[in-house]
């Protein structure tokens, strides 16, 4: 299931066309007070690994733990790549995944901002050029934020109510108690390099609302629908 916990000989023997890779990708990056820079990238590869456990033929690849962070930036300890480095690993992981053998993947990101999705999604059209893939590319919370199951505040965002219940609950261990609620307004249409001025906290919504029993099971939930996404993909010829 871990692909880089096998032996090359294990990965000739079991991969093949029918075959899914799961790549979850995260960041290093500020969120708030009480969340760990490493927030991004716990919760895809903590799906990644219980949709694999799920399904059969399912590889989770090591979790890249950089992205493209935009209005975080001047935080202390976040660290971003460039949009065009993030781009160029991801379309050199999926050329690399399709000469293994591969022929479904899926990126997983657990960062949704909109330059890194972008990047995601183009180096997976350029790969699409010249190799015949199935390719899947989403955020975690493309899954969360179209939840019908449970409800989540409208204005509730980075380091809020959702994404601090769902690190109570994968590593409780790392939430350094709460921070204040925050609801941003950022000015319409303006591009800035002083987000923070707008954004002082790094938290959008309400922390204090977080649970770690709404944070079970907002993961079981994404984790059943991206199973359900993957099995559809699977099947396709």
């Amino acid at each position: 299931m871990l692909f880089d916990e096998m032996t090359s000989t294990e990965v000739k023997a079991r991969v093949n066309d029918k075959s899914v890779a799961i790549f979850p990708i995260g960041a290093t990056e500020e969120h708030g007070p009480h969340l760990p820079l490493s927030t991004d990238s716990l919760q895809p590869e903590y799906v990644a690994i219980e949709v694999a456990k799920k399904l059969g033929n399912v590889f989770v690849l090591p979790v890249l733990k950089y992205g493209q962070c935009s209005s975080t930036r001047n935080f202390p300890g976040t660290i971003s790549l460039s949009f065009e480095s993030l781009q160029m690993i991801a379309e050199d992981i999926l050329s690399e995944l399709h000469r293994n053998g591969f022929r479904r993947v899926v990126i997983l990101s657990g960062h949704a901002g909109r330059l890194h999705m972008a990047a995601l999604r183009l180096a997976a059209e350029r790969v699409l050029e010249e190799h015949e893939m199935n390719i899947m590319v989403l955020s975690d919370y493309d899954i969360a934020y179209a939840m019908k199951e449970i409800e989540i505040p409208q204005d509730d965002g980075h380091a809020g109510m959702i994404e601090t219940s769902r690190v109570m609950a994968i590593r409780p261990d790392l939430v350094k108690g709460t921070a204040k609620p925050c609801h941003p307004e950022f000015p319409k249409y303006r591009v800035m390099s002083d987000s923070e001025k707008y954004f002082p906290d790094g938290v959008m919504g309400d922390p204090q609302l977080a649970t770690g029993e709404f944070g079970e099971k907002a993961n079981r939930i994404i984790v059943d629908e991206l199973a359900i996404l993957i099995k559809k993909m699977a099947e396709e010829g």
